[in-house]
């Protein structure tokens, strides 16, 4: 292809990029700005360029083609590399500034990196920061973000990955509680009591337990079901029965005498525990506000232990 006809066609790659990565025409076009029909009009003219179906088009849906996916990930890389480009100038720069996107669940956002976040900020103040608090998985790779924090077992394979530490799930009831309706000896006994699950979804309630090689499966109920942590907490402080939290939302409470742990000399399994993990994407190029943030995190990690 003429290298004058490749650049007019700059453009609408990056409209194609985004109407994959977003799902949608009408969300691309919030994205980036301009109107769905807009949108459709680039993708249309690179198809014409190319000679190529990319995205087969219903009225209901919409779906990539083979072809599609392998322009795409083509495209993608040169936006990447466009990406790298800039930061490479920027980069030219002592300071380090300008706006840093991140993610983080929320509990894990409020409890431990909030004031973490706050110290940054002073230190440097011409960086401002943009903060996701969600507890759905996102992916720097392909959403609108830097950095991502979250919780697991294991990392993305993709990312580039700083592990900060580590979360484990526990049991905890109040002194009250376990006064009146007894402490559970063994996870079976929670059948016969009141438990606090999360209910986010069908199945919640099937809690798992290891200790050593042994395994048990206990199903729970119970009369208050909330998946917030910090009023999961304040349920628990007043004797609504036992319920599950990672460790750093109750070691103040434990501290303190409000609640008490139960089950100590059994794993309780979930999917919120493992590895507090501080992911971003693999570059050539890392822009300076992104570089300060991760050295300072892994810093102040390295401190707290």
């Amino acid at each position: 292809m003429d290298i004058n006809k490749l650049i007019a066609l700059l453009p609408d790659m990056a409209a194609f990029v985004a109407v994959v990565e977003t799902g949608s025409f009408t969300k691309a076009a919030l994205k980036l700005g301009v109107t769905p029909s807009g949108v459709s009009r680039q993708v249309s003219r690179m198809e014409t360029a190319l000679s190529a179906v990319l995205i087969e088009r219903t009225t209901r849906q919409q779906a990539i083609t083979l072809v599609g996916r392998a322009v795409y990930e083509q495209c993608r890389q040169m936006l990447d590399s466009a990406k790298e480009a800039v930061v490479a100038s920027e980069n030219n720069a002592n300071e380090a500034s300008g706006r840093l996107r991140i993610a983080a669940p929320d509990s894990l956002a409020r409890q431990v990196l909030e004031p973490l976040l706050m110290e940054f900020m002073a230190l440097y103040p011409a960086i401002s920061l943009q903060v996701q608090v969600t507890d759905l998985r996102v992916d720097p790779a392909y959403q609108n973000v830097d950095l991502v924090f979250y919780v697991a077992e294991k990392p993305y394979e993709h990312l580039v990955c700083k592990t900060l530490g580590g979360v484990r799930s526990i049991l905890c009831a109040s002194s009250h509680y376990l006064a009146e309706y007894g402490v559970p000896n063994s996870p079976e006994d929670l059948a016969n009591h009141r438990c606090l699950p999360l209910g986010l979804f069908d199945g919640d309630n099937v809690w798992a337990f290891t200790q050593g090689m042994r395994k048990l499966v206990v199903t729970v109920d119970g009369r208050y079901i909330n998946n917030d942590a910090e009023m999961r907490l304040k349920g628990v402080r007043q004797g609504f029965g036992i319920a599950p939290f990672p460790d750093f939302v109750v070691r103040e409470s434990l501290e303190k005498g409000e609640v008490v742990q139960v089950l100590a000399d059994w794993q309780l399994n979930s999917d919120f525990q493992g590895g507090i993990h501080m992911q971003f994407p693999a570059m050539r190029f890392m822009p300076n506000k992104l570089r300060v943030f991760i050295d300072f995190m892994e810093k102040r990690w390295a401190d707290s232990v």
